[in-house]
């Protein structure tokens, strides 16, 4: 006998693990063992026997309605193990050793549930493990409730219903809970048991609170003459002493054994009471379930199995792939893409970014201090020691030697490479990776802001000589006349195109009409200006008549605008032409002439601050960023991911994930089959000794 419950013990223990296999990669009703379905009322004491067999309280308790979720609670028994915990896989908070925190963690799931649902048939995964504990699956669902309160839907007692019906069916092992205190004829868990199980062959009658009830009308339910079930009615009185501590199975049984030896009349024969035989009797009815099922998930698993395999095959040749290989390849693909843009960024680039800056500059200080100036055509024709011209010499040196080269040079690198990042970071796969993406370039920021104020404070340290004075020489002069021509063609080029542009997005004809307009205006305002000035009197419109007809414009004002633009790209063209002249005149040929030729100056000194800016730059802040980011993925990206973060990383990309799953579907698929097919030998094995032992003579 005990070789035999041994034997069920292994074979329950055996099947609750390839049902949690088989939840784990499939819903799918073929690759289901059987559970045992937990229904009753509100008040029918269903939480009080669950407690009971755990021995601990940790089930929702409360005036309210506590439990709007299924609970799948998988029991293991660990013999040989003080330890008692549980786990919640679904959320990953590993082993929670205090039952009350489980308890906690089972009111805050369940109060997730919306007020108007209710109630869900989303499942609430739980496992718990004790030396106290038979191997179960048990699963507890919402109570019948007969009425509904005011802030419930009307429609909730139907939702129970059918929540609670999609479990009963089979194969599940139905166990009803009824209280020995109401009628079983108005027990909602029988009836329903009745719709989905009409012969009884599946359904366990628990009946509780025997305690309040006479001997006789107890024993009366248990014979359950009214309501006959084939695996029979079983009484329990599940009330522990207070203050137990611990488990509280032993004490409970205890208690109850107390109380029935009490009242003799059940401990007839007939009679079956006690959450003792009630844990024996939900582990030989799941162990046979199970068994009777055995044959049909082997089929049912062995077809899922070569379509897996079959699957993996043709789709990816039997290649296997981790989420750990992922991640490293796509971290290293991303270096390889960092050191590739590194390899192709550096002296030249970064020289030719900060010159055609500085450029710009030149052109803007130019534009603003001489080709607007009136006396420009002067300029040619003016002696060395006019103050005038020395005096801007020197102020448009200054406003391009004392403009924050140092944070704008290292400003504009920075720029650059976040832009570069930044497209790195958009790149494959990486779109399809938010949080890392953002992780990238929040660390690139973090490091190219802690180079930012060195290398810009270096950099304007550097430039401090130019401020006061510059040295140019012979060869420095002719290379800086040649740059300033090449930088003026480029820019009458870029005006030519603009206003060619224009001309031929309005028309030829047309845009000389406006110019013309733009132009009679002007002269108009500057001769009322005149006027207003020699005269001392301010011009005073005349009343316009509100009843005359109002003046159209003879153009609009886009056409206008665009005429606007037209004069000014022609009058620059014109001044460069100027300027350009000069440049190529005997008079800029010597540095002597700088203040006739201040476009090769301010070049000259562009030249100077770009090649010391560039100089520092790359060994402050290149130099540094290209060591440190390739760590910075190694650190940020690869060693500080645990495992979940890993596979979170890697399911990110569908077909990855869709590779993973496969390939887990088919190893999970692989270990259940091995596990059922040692149960199936064993069952052979088993079956054989009693014809042996029949054999012998």
């Amino acid at each position: 006998m005990a070789s035999h419950d041994e034997q069920l013990v292994m074979l329950t223990k055996k099947l609750i693990e390839i049902r949690t296999i088989l939840m784990s990669i499939d819903q799918n009703d073929t690759l289901k063992l059987p559970s045992i379905v937990v229904i009753g009322s509100q008040s029918s004491g269903k939480s009080s026997v669950l407690e009971a067999i755990v021995g601990h309280e940790f089930l929702p308790k409360g005036a309210d309605m506590v439990t709007r979720r299924p609970i799948e609670l998988t029991l293991i028994h660990t013999p040989g193990v003080k330890e008692e915990y549980g786990e919640f896989p679904q959320l990953g908070l590993g082993k929670i050793r205090d039952f009350k925190e489980i308890q906690k963690t089972l009111v805050d799931l369940n109060r997730s549930v919306p007020d108007f649902m209710c109630v869900s048939d989303e499942p609430i995964e739980l496992r718990v493990y004790s030396p106290h504990v038979p191997d179960l699956t048990l699963i507890d669902l919402p109570g019948y409730i007969q009425t509904t309160s005011n802030n419930q839907p009307e429609s909730l007692k139907t939702k129970i219903e059918e929540l609670c019906f999609s479990y009963i069916r089979e194969p599940n092992i139905i166990l009803a809970v009824c209280a020995a205190n109401v009628d079983l004829a108005n027990s909602p868990a029988l009836r329903a048991s009745r719709k989905a199980d009409p012969l009884g062959l599946r359904t366990i009658g628990v009946v509780t609170k025997l305690d309040l009830v006479a001997p006789e009308v107890g024993t009366a339910i248990l014979r359950n003459a009214d309501y006959p079930l084939h695996l029979g009615y079983i009484g329990v009185v599940c009330k522990a002493p207070k203050h137990t501590e611990g488990n509280m199975t032993g004490a409970l049984i205890r208690n109850e054994e107390a109380f029935f030896r009490h009242h003799l009349m059940y401990n007839q024969r007939d009679i079956h009471v006690g959450t003792s035989t009630l844990r024996f009797k939900l582990m030989s009815v799941l162990e046979q379930s199970m068994g009777k099922s055995l044959y049909s998930i082997v089929d049912a698993v062995q077809r899922e199995l070569e379509e897996a395999r079959y699957q993996f095959k043709v789709q990816y040749n039997d290649r296997r792939v981790t989420a750990e290989s992922y991640v490293a390849e796509t971290m290293d693909a991303l270096k390889h893409n960092f050191k590739d843009f590194a390899s192709h960024f550096g002296k030249p680039q970064v020289r030719h970014e900060v010159r055609s800056m500085l450029e710009q500059r030149i052109l803007d200080i130019c534009a603003e201090q001489y080709w607007s100036d009136p006396k420009i055509a002067e300029l040619p024709k003016a002696t060395t020691d006019d103050i005038y011209w020395l005096y801007k010499i020197d102020l448009a040196s200054a406003a391009l030697t004392k403009s924050g080269i140092g944070r704008s040079t290292t400003q504009l690198v920075v720029d650059i490479l976040m832009k570069n990042m930044e497209r790195l970071a958009n790149s494959e796969p990486f779109t399809l990776h938010p949080t890392t993406r953002t992780q990238i370039m929040n660390f690139t920021s973090e490091v190219l802001r802690s180079r930012f104020l060195t290398t810009s404070d270096q950099v304007e340290n550097t430039i401090k000589p130019y401020k006061y004075e510059v040295e140019v020489t012979d060869s420095e002069w002719a290379d800086g006349v040649k740059r300033s021509i090449a930088l003026l063609e480029r820019e009458i080029e870029m005006c030519d195109k603009m206003a060619a542009n224009i001309r031929s997005t309005i028309g030829k004809k047309k845009l000389k009409s406006a110019i013309n307009y733009v132009l009679e205006n002007e002269r108009r305002q500057d001769q009322e200006k005149r006027l207003s000035e020699t005269s001392g009197l301010s011009i005073v419109e005349e009343e316009s008549d509100p009843d005359a007809p109002a003046i159209r414009p003879l153009y609009n004002p886009r056409l206008v605008e665009k005429a606007k633009e037209a004069l000014f790209l022609r009058d620059r063209a014109m001044i460069l032409k100027y300027r350009l002249a000069a440049l190529k005149s005997r008079q800029c040929k010597s540095v002597d002439n700088k203040e006739y030729c201040p476009e090769a100056f301010l070049n000259v000194i562009a030249e100077k601050l770009t090649y010391t800016a560039v100089m520092f730059i790359q060994v402050e802040l290149l130099n540094e960023f290209f060591f440190q980011f390739p760590r910075e993925v190694d650190d940020r990206l690869v060693y500080q991911m645990n495992r979940k973060q890993i596979l979170e990383f890697a399911r990110e990309n569908p077909p990855i994930r869709k590779h993973l799953e496969l390939q887990e579907r088919k190893m999970k698929l692989e270990e259940v089959m091995e596990k059922l097919n040692y149960l199936m030998r064993r069952q052979a094995d088993r079956q054989a000794k009693p014809k042996q032992g029949s054999q012998v003579p």
